[in-house]
């Protein structure tokens, strides 16, 4: 019996030993610093890294060996503001009423595979219809192939607001949504939501803090929550654990929404001096999504791709977008990375590096923001966003040095997600 014991322990031993892979990296990228590492070996046990060695080190037999001798290695990308269930295209509002859950849940897990192979091992979805929280749990537990996600479930809005899933509805089927459905009209709304989604499962809060583009609704950027309805989601969200994002184009909607005390200003296109000096008093993140109004601008040219009222403020708000994000980069503005993927094809998330780069940020800014920042934004500082021992294992390899050629990071070669490898 000893004897068995012995060699059942040796069994585990062996299966253990089995699972460290030795990635031999031609160049290790530090997202931080913006430096450059040549030469290095990653060692991943089981989902964490486990070290980093110098030089090219090959590990014992039964050892997985990488061979990225001639490529760049960074950790993971991290994508804040996605919308994995779905993906605009001129059928996009019918489908709401021709699709089923279980229709958008398959498609999603498409997308969700499409973005982990475009290198970006974790996101975080703002806003769908409560899919994206099966979605999640679906990927946690193996079931689907995609990238870590944190998810807001259903967003929140006002009546009428840009995320009321009865807009454009006739009258015998919009009804009255209410805090259940993400619908706040009311401090006592505001905290009842919230609490919803604590039942429903969702990571974050995510609020409309103004109109929005891609909603059949009149305005796309009109404020449409009050301070005090604000500041009843922040505070209930605090209580619960969650973080507040809030999509905001207008002005008058962003400045109540940092006032009323979000984490994150989401798009941000028609800021103003003045509440550009309050995010950064307030030490509030813009997450750009320069893709987004870019994608939306050409699409509008297209008759009938989007419904009138949709095409005209893509047309008015889309273009503005990457000229705010110069000004607010070069204000000081605090900024993490976001795309707004799903309004345009999912797995071309990495466009937005090239136009951050137009608007005069510097790639290696843009890279910290996709590691570093967002990690710090997630509250995952510690376990993701960097590549250093006790880290998951998210792990990326690109061809070239994106300083140098920033269209590399639209091509990545290897993808690794906790350990697993993904693409090679």
């Amino acid at each position: 019996m000893k004897n068995l014991f012995t060699l059942l322990v040796l069994g585990i031993s062996i299966v253990s030993n089995a699972q460290d892979s030795y990635l031999q990296c031609g160049t290790l990228f530090d997202t931080e610093t913006g430096t450059s590492l040549s030469k290095k070996t990653v060692v991943v046990s089981g989902n964490r890294i486990k070290e980093i060695k110098d030089g090219f080190v090959a590990g014992g037999a039964e050892d997985l060996l990488v061979d990225l001798k001639d490529k760049v290695v960074l950790p993971g990308l991290i994508d804040m503001h996605v919308h994995l269930e779905s993906e605009f295209d001129p059928k996009t509002y019918i489908k709401k009423f021709t699709g089923n859950d279980v229709d958008v849940a398959f498609e999603a897990t498409v997308y969700a595979e499409r973005t982990l192979m475009a290198g970006f091992t974790t996101v975080r979805d703002l806003g769908g219809s409560g899919v994206n929280i099966a979605l999640r749990n679906a990927i946690n537990k193996g079931l689907v192939r995609g990238p870590r996600i944190l998810t807001a479930g259903k967003a929140l809005a006002s009546t009428g607001g840009h995320a009321d899933p009865t807009n454009g509805m006739r009258k015998s089927l919009m009804g009255d949504p209410g805090p259940k459905e993400g619908v706040v009209n009311s401090p006592e709304d505001a905290r009842k939501a919230v609490r919803q989604r604590y039942k429903n499962g969702a990571d974050v809060i995510k609020i409309t803090a103004t109109g929005g583009v891609l909603s059949v609704a009149k305005s796309g950027q009109n404020p449409q929550f009050t301070l005090e309805e604000i500041k009843a989601i922040t505070d209930t969200a605090k209580d619960y654990g969650f973080s507040v994002a809030a999509h905001a184009h207008g002005d008058e909607g962003m400045r109540l929404a940092i006032l009323g005390g979000v984490s994150t200003i989401e798009h941000g296109t028609l800021m103003s001096e003045e509440t550009m000096e309050l995010m950064i008093q307030k030490k509030c993140y813009l997450i750009p999504t320069i893709s987004a109004g870019k994608q939306v601008a050409e699409k509008a040219k297209i008759p009938g791709f989007f419904p009138d009222v949709v095409a005209k403020k893509a047309l008015d708000i889309g273009p503005k977008h990457q000229a705010a994000m110069a000004r607010a980069y070069k204000k000081g503005v605090p900024m993490g990375f976001g795309t707004d993927a799903g309004v345009f094809p999912h797995g071309l998330n990495a466009i937005e590096f090239g136009y951050l780069k137009e608007a005069g940020i510097p790639v290696g800014e843009s890279l910290k923001a996709a590691t570093v920042v967002n990690a710090k934004l997630l509250g995952m500082e510690d376990q993701i966003g960097r590549l250093e021992p006790g880290f998951f294992a998210d792990i990326i390899a690109v061809a070239e040095d994106p300083i140098k050629n920033v269209k590399t990071l639209e091509q990545t070669v290897f993808v690794m997600k906790n350990g697993v490898v993904y693409k090679e």
